[in-house]
């Protein structure tokens, strides 16, 4: 068995349990949407989808936890680590896509999208998609749990905004790990930094920049 239809089946049996011990029926009809996506994510992992099935499971305990935060009751779930992805995420492409899949199976992904200046700042030119367009296609990617704009003046802030488990790199992300894990010491978080080992060179184009290139080379270097 996988691990992560290990992780599937842990979470689904825990939310089960969270959903059976709760009673509150001012909100019955958030609970009944938590029970269907967790039915939903038993059905999944029966198919052998077990990334959806994760998803699913995610969803319903975001929904469960809501309820107790509001009602100033201490979410006891321990179903899903917090993960901690950061980028500019501009033209969209497969390479993205595998990286916030493998993010996922470590736990409920949050995205920090780069302000558009931070972006020039670090890529020499600006995005394509402005901050608002990049971010609204982030937040629509199943693995990702929740995506909102990072902090224009400190990056850290925005890690700090989420208080993840884990922090979650790039294999090409230009990150000091020693200095970075510094820095959140002296602001408390204790958040483990993992990195994708390296990119998945499958497609032809994985990268911004290689499919920027490709559009150059075919629409604007004829004579």
């Amino acid at each position: 068995m996988s691990s992560l239809r290990n992780r599937a089946l842990k979470y689904i049996e825990g939310m089960e349990k969270r959903l059976k011990n709760i009673n509150m029926p001012e909100f019955q009809k958030i609970l009944d949407l938590a029970r269907q996506y967790t039915d939903d994510a038993k059905y999944y992992l029966e198919k052998g989808d077990e990334e959806t099935s994760l998803v699913d499971i995610a969803y319903a305990e975001g929904l469960l936890d809501a309820i107790l935060i509001q009602n100033n009751i201490d979410p006891d779930s321990d179903i899903s680590k917090k993960v901690f992805v950061g980028g500019t995420f501009d033209i969209i492409h497969p390479g993205h896509i595998a990286f916030l899949k493998e993010a996922s199976k470590l736990g409920r992904v949050y995205v920090s999208v780069a302000r558009d200046k931070n972006s020039e700042k670090i890529k020499g030119r600006k995005p394509i998609n402005n901050e608002d367009q990049r971010l609204e296609v982030v937040k629509n990617i199943k693995y990702v749990y929740y995506a909102f704009l990072g902090d224009e003046n400190d990056f850290i802030k925005s890690v700090e905004n989420v208080n993840p488990d884990i922090i979650f790199l790039g294999p090409d992300q230009k990150v000091n790990e020693e200095q970075f894990k510094e820095e959140l010491r002296k602001r408390g978080i204790n958040a483990e930094i993992l990195r994708m080992k390296e990119r998945l060179n499958k497609w032809e184009h994985n990268s911004t920049t290689s499919i920027i290139k490709e559009v150059l080379n075919r629409y604007c270097n004829h004579t």
